[in-house]
């Protein structure tokens, strides 16, 4: 699997039918080789991951990332191979444990210790696998990684990890982590705009859902960052770093650092300025190569 240098990440639960499929249709043409997009609160992920493969040719569809929580690991491997097997390969499963307060509150399991429950859990898909007579030849999944241990698990046993919620200097850890072979796949969020007012409310209203996560914000420890940033819906100095603004040469000039780093692919997700709900296609237009 080839995750080509750019991808996009937007939110798909807020959209319809009409608008996935325009999504899918228009990232492709727009030259981006993979559409991730996330398990949350509304769309199923085998289930939506179908939709847009359906409309699309030559598009990588991602799960961005799929919550081990929602399904057991038989009906994992089977979505895997079903979405690969109809839709000529181009499926990528991404798996993450998700966060305690998702999986207690909203879905009533019990929050286990993350690296040994996804350790398992990729165990018994490989069980589910054999058991059914259908390993595929390329186990084509991911996992949503930011500390050490489940960096280095998606190395020993996937294509790669999915850090979210990151610098640039999280690119260089993760390949530090994982080694010279799996593939580091880094979300970015942007913002196309030159008014820093305008770029960190923009910020703050992507980024408010996930400062209280301690998944997140003890990555954030990790990268430099302190109590402080968390205060007050965010410092302007985290704000700056989780969503590049700027003009479209400016934003560039930021997302190279994740290549210099040793990123394989970074992840675009479109903040429209404005704050409104979908992705900015201002901002994909000109962002849709980094030199």
């Amino acid at each position: 699997m080839k995750f080509g240098k750019l991808g996009v990440f937007t939110f798909t639960d807020a959209m319809q039918g009409p608008e996935l499929a325009d999504l899918a249709r228009r990232v492709e043409a727009l030259g981006y080789s993979t559409l991730w997009y996330p398990e949350a609160f509304n769309y199923e992920t085998f289930a939506i991951g179908g939709y847009l493969l359906s409309h699309s040719k030559n598009l990588i569809v991602a799960s961005g990332i799929a919550n081990i929580y929602a399904r057991d690991p038989a009906a994992s491997a089977m979505g895997h191979n079903s979405l690969n097997a109809l839709y000529g390969g181009r499926f990528v499963l991404g798996l993450g444990v998700s966060h305690a307060p998702l999986v207690s509150d909203l879905r009533g399991h019990q929050y286990k210790q993350p690296v040994a429950t996804m350790r398992k859990y990729l165990d018994d898909m490989d069980s589910a696998w054999k058991a059914m007579n259908s390993t595929p030849a390329s186990k084509q999944l991911v996992l949503a990684a930011l500390g050490p241990n489940m960096s280095k698990l998606s190395a020993e046993r996937t294509l790669g990890a999915f850090p979210y919620n990151i610098t640039p200097e999280q690119a260089a850890i993760s390949r530090a982590n994982m080694g010279p072979k799996a593939a580091v796949i880094c979300e970015q969020k942007v913002c196309l705009t030159t008014d820093p007012v305008v770029a960190r409310k923009a910020a703050r209203g992507a980024l408010g859902v996930y400062l209280p996560l301690p998944n997140y914000y003890q990555n954030w420890f990790r990268l430099g960052f302190n109590e402080s940033d968390l205060k007050d819906g965010g410092s302007d100095r985290l704000m700056d770093a989780m969503v590049f603004w700027g003009s479209a040469e400016q934003i560039k000039a930021k997302l190279r650092q994740y290549f210099d780093k040793g990123a394989d692919q970074v992840v675009l997700q479109p903040i429209r300025p404005d704050g409104a709900v979908g992705p900015d296609w201002a901002a994909l237009e000109a962002l849709a190569s980094v030199a």
